[in-house]
Formats: C-alpha cells, sequence, structure tokens
C-alpha cells in the first residue's frame, strides 16, 4: 500500500518537475526570439493573460468556490485554493493597503524557478511574469480589473517571491441593447 503512495507522489513530483522544465525552455526560447527583456515580460505577461481566461473556467467548474463579496475573500480564494490546486503551493497574504485595495502574495517557494538562474545580461527578466498574466485575466474574466506584478524576485537575490495585487475597478457587463 505504501509503495502505491509512494508512486503517487514521485508521479507528482515528476509532473512538477517537467512542467518546470519546459517553462523554463519557453522562457529561453522567447529571450532568444525578442531583442530585450522588457518585451520577454510583455509576451510572458500576455501569454499569462490568455491562459487566465481559460483557466478560470476550470477553476470554477473543479473548485466550487462561489462569488467572492470583497477582495480580501478573493486574495483567501486565490492563495488558499487557486495557487494550491494549481501549483501545489499556499502563498501567505500580507501588506493590505490601508483601503483594503491592495495587497502582496508572498510565495516562499516559487516552483516556476526550480533549476533557474538568470543570466547576468538578463538583469531586468521577470521569469515568472506568467504568473501575473494569469491572475490579470482569470480576475478580469469575473469582472474584477487588477494590476498585479512582481515586487520581489528570490531569482534577482531577495528572500521571497512577492506578488503584488492592486485591485483598479470591478468591470460591469455591457450587454447588447434590450438583453438582460
Amino acid at each position: 500500500m505504501s509503495r502505491q503512495a509512494n508512486r503517487g507522489t514521485e508521479s507528482k513530483k515528476m509532473n512538477s518537475e517537467l512542467f518546470t522544465l519546459t517553462y523554463g525552455a519557453l522562457v529561453t526560447q522567447l529571450c532568444k526570439d525578442y531583442e530585450n527583456d522588457e518585451d520577454v515580460n510583455k509576451q510572458l505577461e500576455k501569454m499569462g493573460y490568455n491562459i487566465g481566461v481559460r483557466l478560470i473556467e476550470d477553476f470554477l467548474a473543479r473548485s466550487n468556490v462561489g462569488r467572492c463579496h470583497d477582495f480580501r475573500e478573493t486574495a483567501d480564494v486565490i492563495a488558499k485554493v487557486a495557487f494550491k490546486m494549481y501549483l501545489g503551493i499556499t502563498p501567505t497574504i500580507t501588506n493590505w493597503s490601508p483601503a483594503g485595495d491592495e495587497f502582496s502574495l508572498i510565495l516562499e517557494n516559487n516552483p516556476l524557478v526550480d533549476f533557474v538562474e538568470l543570466p547576468d545580461n538578463h538583469s531586468t527578466l521577470v521569469y515568472s511574469n506568467l504568473l501575473c498574466g494569469v491572475l490579470r485575466g482569470a480576475l478580469e474574466m469575473v469582472q474584477m480589473a487588477v494590476d498585479v506584478k512582481f515586487a520581489q524576485d528570490t531569482l534577482k537575490g531577495d528572500s521571497v517571491t512577492e506578488i503584488r495585487m492592486k485591485f483598479i475597478r470591478r468591470i460591469e457587463d455591457n450587454l447588447p441593447a434590450g438583453e438582460e
């Protein structure tokens, strides 16, 4: 019985490592295709946005999470359910702004950066920028406009990875005239 449990754990670890290495190959190819880090950062964010737009439906179907009533509840769902479901980690929510419209997600261990070391000529590359795009795209699909960016990154010598999220506005549904 414990052998089967071990196989399941090994399989998840292999899947995680394969994902990490595949993501690394993607970033490497983008660095070859684009002139500078800023263009690579934009492309990673754009790719993440497109993933987030599609991933939200899977998340809502699999998690059975209802509509969040405020930004704090949204933060809890992102950290405790979404990150756990898709990356196997649970970031810490911290640094709330006094207005309650901005917070940080602290990732003690970012699975995307396993086996990664940034070369000196890519000091402005935001390697995990895909995550910012995923969060922005997914939240936009549930009528929340947010600004998402990295504030700290272990790849750049910081002790933790920090993603800063700021609520911009609630997006109103624009239905065609005559429909409700």
